[in-house]
């Protein structure tokens, strides 16, 4: 895996962790929207009695496996950031950790450094040689 790939994986992680939590609240709000119809009649077993379970059920499986993936980021941004602070230049630091911890766009990181975007980029991928140098000797460890 390279080193952009790995460092990659926090935002998809974070991205998908945002997008349960919509899920969450949307079904939450169908939930408290949910009436029952009570009739005399006879019912479908296959139909749902009542839509306001299944939308609790649905919020509960969603929760737990968020709370799975809450759990999958933050030991995976700890690796992260121990490899980030492996690299001996602090600046290449700062870039790696403003981009891949924090999210940030790389005309945010230029600004906060004072730096124009170009020279970020390039900083950038001497930042990426490092860690893919670092995981390589990592690798042969192994």
């Amino acid at each position: 895996m390279t080193a952009k790939a790995y460092l990659g994986q926090a935002y998809r992680l974070d991205q998908r962790i945002q997008s349960k939590k919509s899920q969450i609240t949307s079904l939450e709000n169908m939930a408290m929207n949910c009436t029952s119809v009570i009739t005399g009649m006879p019912h479908n077993a296959k139909i749902s009695v009542s839509p306001m379970a299944d939308a609790v059920c649905r919020i509960v499986d969603i929760k737990n496996s968020l709370g799975d993936e809450l759990t999958q980021l933050l030991n995976l941004k700890i690796s992260i950031l121990e490899i980030i602070h492996s690299v001996k230049n602090l600046e290449y630091q700062l870039i790696l950790e403003k981009r891949y911890l924090c999210y940030q766009q790389w005309e945010t990181i230029a600004c906060d450094l004072n730096y124009s975007v170009s020279w970020v980029l390039k900083l950038h991928r001497k930042a990426l040689r490092a860690v893919d140098t670092l995981m390589a000797g990592k690798e042969k460890k192994k």
